[in-house]
């Protein structure tokens, strides 16, 4: 299962991909500006959104490529690891894979 994590903390990014790596998951982390942000999360089973350390734009641009490729969203204000361990469980759980 391959995951987007937009947003996010630069210097928890080590962290995230950890926790993921233990729970099973790819984690695909965007928490710079990322030029056509769109194309690079086409292909994910979900997304996990940190709507507290992202730009109107990336989430909208992400919002946008997630209805259109029928992405499960998942979005949180806080963005710690303990959130995204919480995300990962919840959409291991919701998406059935």
């Amino acid at each position: 299962m391959c995951i987007a994590l937009i947003g996010g903390m630069e210097r928890l990014e080590r962290h995230y991909t950890d926790a993921a790596e233990r729970a099973g998951v790819d984690l695909r982390v965007f928490n710079r500006s990322e030029v056509n942000i769109g194309s690079k999360i086409r292909n994910v089973d979900a997304m996990v959104i940190f709507t507290n350390k992202v730009s109107h734009q990336v989430k909208a641009e992400a919002m946008k490529e997630a209805k259109a490729n029928d992405i499960p969203v998942f979005m949180h204000h806080a963005c710690g690891v303990c959130t995204l361990r919480e995300c990962l469980n919840c959409v291991v759980r919701c998406t059935g894979m």
